[in-house]
């Protein structure tokens, strides 16, 4: 496996995760906490995170295919990307796993 497939994977883990979590503020601040602004900021970073959320699966997916997970793992994966904080714990995990895919990969011995 290409080391890019994961590379691309990580960086979409994290801005949707930091967006999701910005997000999350901005909803607080919004209707718990009544902030004016706060309504243009939601909107900013939510129109975002949709648009980068979209391209998280689009990632992830390939990632999850060329690794063979199982579907429910594979759901696991794409999911994370909804709930806040689950991306950067999820992203720390695949990476954990995927890791030896990319280095396992010994060129073959010269022969002599």
């Amino acid at each position: 496996m290409k080391k890019s497939i994961l590379t691309r994977y990580r960086a979409l883990a994290l801005i949707t995760g930091v967006l999701l979590v910005l997000l999350t503020i901005g909803m607080i601040a919004k209707y718990l906490l009544k902030i004016d602004g706060a309504a243009e900021f939601t909107s900013a970073v939510g129109i975002a995170h949709g648009w980068l959320y979209v391209l998280y699966l689009v990632f992830a997916f390939d990632l999850g295919s060329k690794a063979k997970w199982p579907f429910g793992k594979l759901a696991w994966v794409l999911l994370a990307g909804t709930v806040p904080t689950a991306a950067f714990f999820v992203e720390r995990r695949v990476t954990a796993e995927v890791q030896p895919l990319i280095e396992g990969v010994e060129p073959a011995p010269a022969k002599a």
